[in-house]
């Protein structure tokens, strides 16, 4: 019966199509052949595992300068010539599950293509193979052209399987020695198998060692995390997730990654790498932690590169969450010191996790810190020493608010990111505080009007400023900054319509229209209309009185248009087009006129001095 299976049957699927669609679209690269092989062997010895406990060696030996063929056997359970041609001649088929009758999740392989990515190196596959139950030997020999042969095997060869390969000239590398132990130990090195590369000069190395970030020893897996950040790592936290058999460690980075790095989980499927940077393994608020762990009920796809996103991913990402959250519960309770280094460190992250935590809040929120008036206070100081907490939604906002703030109150700046989300959770974490959202405008119109003395002055001085600044309200009031002469202020919707009517004079048309129609969506001033700002005259500073006590001119107008450039400058608000030009303009006049003003001073000066005195010698 099995000399007329030596005949050349076609494989059940457009085999040149199916090489195709694996080295295009399903596998990252040619390099995973490897990675395939490992897994079927694995898979088969632990299937002989299971049926008469033995079985446990993989032994690889690369072409070397002696041979061209590349081998790979193991001493798993072996294959009869039914199960070599059912498994190997129909893709898809879940040979591991119905041909040993084990369950699935007990093999690293699941999708009856992985053999096939041999293609991917070679032209041929040859696969000798005696099976654990008794079966005779049999050879299975497959083609790329669609072909394959079953036919006796030799007497001697002993139970498990190996495959040969004769590389094409232009894929021989991926299976010389260098690459097969690269390869090796990047794939397989902690399998519970041992697996061994034979060396061109003889003797052997054996890739596989114990995972070390599975070890219970902590300078053990200290040392795996130096490794793998580059860095001694703040902490390490255990991890472990039961329902899907899954165990790892976190490494708390030692310093806050940028903002545009993504975290990478390097993920193990029953001690297999499957890859190096899954990052939807960590909920996205932990990306202070870099974490390795081994699964055994997660769900490859079907490039074994990367994980289907199912309710085992989710219930995982879930758990792993919980464990570093506990971790750091732990450190405000047991570690203060610990949880202030690495607040320091990742303050950032953890004003994103404490909003959608209220237990770690009440924990962390203390040991945050926010930007105010006062300087860098960590908020429970600030709470501590202002009972009534004042902020601002935006950085432009504080700018213009801090200048007239009060110097025994305080104002924080929450245009930082979550701050103001953040200042919003302190009244229900510090009960008796209170926190008040602050409005520009309100601020400034609470702010005090000149003297009774004064007031007539200041009313003119509004009128005459406001008639040199057309586009610009101008007001006076009096606040306790007499080095700052004015301040430039305005509401949010203000400023946007600023910046896009600068925006526009820098675009063309196109842009213009884009941000005409960007103004109506946002509901703020008409695109076609100038805004409404402010300039705040301060009453209390000296160049501010003068200025009211000049008589109208050129001077005038010139002096108020550089206050108000000097205002935004003050207020770091960019410049438009419109806005640099006046500044050169009133600059250039102002010192023009400064310097005519001079020269005729030195004129006059030397005009009005006295003839000398020139005496001739003998005069008295």
């Amino acid at each position: 019966m099995l000399n007329e299976s030596t005949a050349a049957h076609q494989f059940q699927v457009d085999l040149r199509g199916v090489i195709d669609l694996l080295s295009r679209h399903i596998y990252s690269g040619p390099r995973v052949y490897l990675r395939e092989l490992l897994q079927n062997a694995v898979d088969a010895i632990a299937a002989r595992r299971a049926l008469d406990g033995s079985g446990g060696r993989v032994r690889i030996t690369p072409v070397s300068a002696a041979s061209d063929e590349f081998v790979i056997r193991d001493d798993g359970i072996g294959l009869s010539a039914e199960e070599v041609a059912d498994m190997l001649a129909t893709v898809g088929h879940s040979s591991k599950r119905d041909i040993f009758d084990l369950p699935r999740s007990d093999y690293l392989g699941q999708f009856g293509i992985g053999m096939l990515s041999c293609f991917m190196v070679c032209d041929t596959i040859v696969i000798r193979s005696r099976s654990a139950a008794g079966a005779p030997p049999v050879e299975w020999i497959g083609r790329a052209d669609g072909t394959f042969t079953v036919a006796a095997g030799a007497d001697d060869l002993p139970v498990g399987t190996s495959v040969h390969l004769v590389p094409r000239a232009e894929t021989k590398t991926l299976v010389s020695t260098p690459t097969v132990r690269e390869l090796a130990e990047t794939f397989a090195a902690y399998l519970p198998t041992t697996i061994v590369v034979d060396l061109p000069g003889g003797g052997e190395s054996t890739v596989t060692t114990a995972p070390p970030f599975l070890s219970d020893d902590r300078e053990t897996q200290l040392g795996y995390g130096r490794s793998l950040i580059g860095a001694e790592p703040l902490d390490v936290i255990s991890l472990s997730v039961p329902g899907t058999q899954t165990r790892g460690v976190a490494y708390v980075l030692p310093y806050a990654p940028p903002p545009s790095a993504r975290q990478s989980t390097r993920v193990y499927l029953r001690r297999m790498l499957l890859t190096e940077r899954a990052d939807d393994i960590l909920p996205p608020w932990a990306f202070f932690a870099r974490a390795v762990i081994d699964s055994g009920g997660l769900h490859p796809t079907a490039s074994r590169e990367s994980l289907v996103d199912d309710d085992a991913l989710e219930q995982t990402r879930r758990e792993l969450g919980d464990g570093i959250r506990r971790w750091i519960l732990d450190l405000a309770l047991h570690d203060p010191l610990r949880l202030a280094q690495f607040v320091a460190i990742h303050e950032v992250a953890l004003k994103s996790l404490v909003r959608h935590d209220e237990e770690l809040a009440r924990f962390i929120v203390r040991w945050l810190s926010v930007e105010t008036t006062q300087g860098r206070l960590r908020i429970e100081e600030l709470v501590r020493r202002y009972p009534h907490v004042r902020y601002t939604e935006t950085v432009d906002e504080f700018r213009q608010v801090a200048s007239v703030t009060d110097a025994g109150t305080v104002l924080v700046d929450g245009g930082y990111v979550y701050d103001a989300e953040l200042m919003r959770l302190v009244p229900d974490i510090f009960p008796g505080v209170t926190v008040e959202k602050v409005d520009v405008l309100d601020e400034i119109d609470r702010l005090d009007l000149p003297p009774l003395d004064d007031r007539a002055a200041a009313l003119d001085l509004e009128r005459r400023a406001a008639a040199s600044l057309p586009e610009v309200d101008v007001l006076v009031r009096a606040f306790d900054r007499a080095d700052l002469p004015g301040l430039f202020v305005s509401d949010p919707a203000v400023l946007r319509a600023l910046d896009r009517g600068r925006a526009r004079s820098a675009g063309g048309a196109l842009w213009g229209g884009v941000l005409d129609r960007a103004a109506v969506a946002q509901g703020d001033a008409a695109a076609g209309s100038s805004p409404a700002a402010r300039l705040c005259l301060n009453w209390t500073n000296d160049v501010v009185r003068r200025l009211a006590a000049a008589a109208d001119g050129d001077v005038f107008g010139l002096s108020v248009r550089l206050l108000y450039v000097q205002s935004l400058l003050a207020g770091h608000h960019p410049l438009g087009s419109d806005d640099r030009a006046l500044l050169t303009s009133s600059l250039s006049q102002l010192l023009g006129r400064a310097l005519q003003a001079e020269t005729a001073g030195a004129d006059h000066a030397v005009t009005a001095s006295p003839a000398p005195d020139v005496r001739h010698e003998g005069e008295s």
